[in-house]
């Protein structure tokens, strides 16, 4: 059976795509397809008011502090590497990467709780956030970083 893209390809160079609506022109998905048509008039006015789902905003919340979190920690992993290659006194060092750790262990316990309650919340469960690992987000940023 011929490729999928083969088709594609002879449907392009034997012209059959030259007379669609709108050809040339950006896609507008300004409209979702999925929403009440009783409804649209609402949703678009709230977007282009600047609003949004409370879950959404929730969800948006939630990735913008785990990359915070995440940001901190990497950023205290390459200070601790710095500074134990400039031979600054090794347990001082530690002591701030570990005080570093605690302050990560409690933004994730933060956010695991934040993604308990948004994942109740959802429509769906695809739109769901698997819950955070402290030792795999821990070992994620100071191997790829290190």
């Amino acid at each position: 059976m011929p490729n999928i893209e083969d088709h594609i390809q002879k449907a392009i160079q034997a012209g059959q795509f030259d007379d669609l609506a709108g050809k040339g022109k950006p896609v507008r998905l300004e409209e979702n397809p999925f929403v009440d048509p009783d409804w649209r008039l609402s949703h678009h006015m709230l977007k282009s008011s600047g609003f949004t789902l409370p879950w959404i905003e929730k969800r948006q919340d939630i990735l913008e502090k785990l990359s915070s979190a995440r940001t901190d920690l990497t950023n205290s992993w390459r200070w601790r590497q710095n500074a134990l290659n400039d031979r600054q006194p090794g347990a001082a060092v530690e002591e701030e990467w570990l005080r570093a750790l605690a302050a990560f262990g409690e933004q994730i316990e933060a956010l695991n709780q934040k993604i308990f309650i948004y994942n109740l919340e959802v429509p769906s469960d695809h739109f769901q956030l698997a819950p955070l690992n402290y030792e795999r987000e821990v070992a994620a940023l100071t191997t790829v970083t290190g």
